[in-house]
């Protein structure tokens, strides 16, 4: 992974008129129903000279104007829409879009100091993420395109959201298929010694450029308080508990003992940690283990709990791998709800945008039906405010959290 650059190059100008690219007869469909995605079988074509990043406008086989977006020869996703519109895409545009974002971010979330600025196609901004933490900002750029116009995107940041420091995290495995270094670096700023943030009342270190995604799953923040009102008293499992949210939410909401469980040696010992910072380790310990091995092996010794938290990481990365991961999320189900005491509850929950949420409650279903325990469903999550799902484009809509009781 390449260190990024502390001060990136000044992006190539876009020519003063995009590139018009036609699509094929027949395929302006799912554009018209709000999709910003164009595949690369779908268009006529595009001059041999265009390179990955260049502006284009798209125009159906009659030639309407259908959008403006920008194009990646390399990709099989060759265009990703901005609009629907000719706004010219300068500084003022990223300006509009980005200060957008913040005031839907304020007006929902209450407050809050962690969060999601931007969701990239959600917030009209394909290809690119910003998180907030306190006055820090993460930086997650995924595309070609956006990567072009990584100047105006700072600058637009700087002037709305006034961070103290600027973090990149251009680290995800998409930039290689989009030709692009995966790099991590602090292009604004200096990190400080330890960030903190208030989640829900807990005390959260983040680390900016080692965390999982930006620094935390922010897309779970509000989830959390499900367990406000079913963890009191609770003797409580989280698996796949990574640094512990999960748990450190039950334990505040009342939970007498919470047994967390990751893979992950360096994500128990942060989990630990936050335990501590928080004066609740007295109620949480944490384990490194498999889950898969420590569900069999705790059914198998007749353990028994009343609380049971799922939160695995997406066991679907494409959709020709849906079977084996179905076999999966069928697996832990089964073997929480075995060790559920009647009456006790199971948070289940899945980041996989190819599972929908129908085909994952008919797994919890037939696992129900596989343990013969008779289960009802009393709460239903799903990704936070600051994660919005656009309703043309089915990818982004991809958390499922269910709240199923076991009687």
């Amino acid at each position: 992974m390449e260190p990024l650059r502390t001060r990136p190059p000044r992006a190539r100008q876009d020519a003063p008129l995009p590139v018009a690219v036609r699509l094929k007869p027949g395929e302006e469909d799912r554009l018209l129903a709000g999709h910003p995605w164009i595949y690369r079988n779908e268009v006529e074509g595009w001059p041999p000279s265009a390179e990955p990043g260049d502006l284009v406008d798209v125009f159906d086989g009659r030639k309407r104007f259908l959008g403006r977006g920008y194009l990646n020869p390399r990709s099989t996703i060759a265009i990703r829409l901005f609009g629907r519109d000719r706004s010219p895409i300068d500084e003022g545009f990223f300006a509009n879009r980005i200060r957008q974002a913040q005031a839907w971010r304020e007006k929902v979330l209450g407050g809050r100091s962690a969060y999601r600025v931007v969701h990239a196609e959600a917030d009209g901004l394909p290809g690119l993420i910003v998180d907030r933490y306190g006055d820090a900002l993460v930086l997650q750029i995924l595309t070609a395109g956006m990567d072009r116009r990584r100047d105006l995107i700072v600058n637009a940041l700087q002037e709305i959201l006034a961070p103290r420091i600027i973090v990149a995290r251009n680290d995800s495995p998409m930039r290689e298929r989009e030709g692009l270094p995966r790099e991590r670096g602090v292009p604004f700023g200096a990190l400080p010694p330890e960030l903190v943030v208030q989640v829900n009342g807990l005390d959260v270190a983040v680390d900016l450029l080692e965390g999982q995604k930006t620094g935390l799953f922010l897309d779970q923040i509000e989830n959390y308080r499900l367990l406000e009102r079913l963890a009191e008293g609770a003797e409580a499992l989280d698996c796949f508990c990574y640094t512990g949210l999960w748990g450190l939410h039950a334990a505040r909401y009342g939970a007498a003992r919470v047994t967390g469980l990751d893979q992950s040696a360096p994500a128990i010992e942060r989990a630990t940690a936050l335990a501590e910072r928080n004066g609740l380790a007295g109620r949480c310990t944490y384990r490194v283990g498999n889950v898969f091995d420590e569900l069999k092996e705790r059914d198998r010794r007749r353990e028994s709990f009343d609380l049971v938290i799922l939160d695995p990481p997406a066991f679907v990365k494409t959709r020709a791998r849906l079977p084996e991961a179905v076999a999966g999320y069928k697996e832990i189900n089964l073997r929480a709800m075995r060790l559920l005491r009647p009456g006790g509850c199971l948070i289940t929950c899945s980041c996989s945008h190819h599972l929908t949420a129908d085909r994952f409650r008919q797994i919890l279903q037939e696992a129900a039906g596989d343990v013969r325990r008779t289960v009802r469903l009393v709460a239903q999550g799903a990704q936070g405010h600051d994660h919005p799902v656009l309703l043309g484009m089915p990818e982004s809509e991809y958390l499922k959290c269910f709240v199923l009781q076991v009687l």
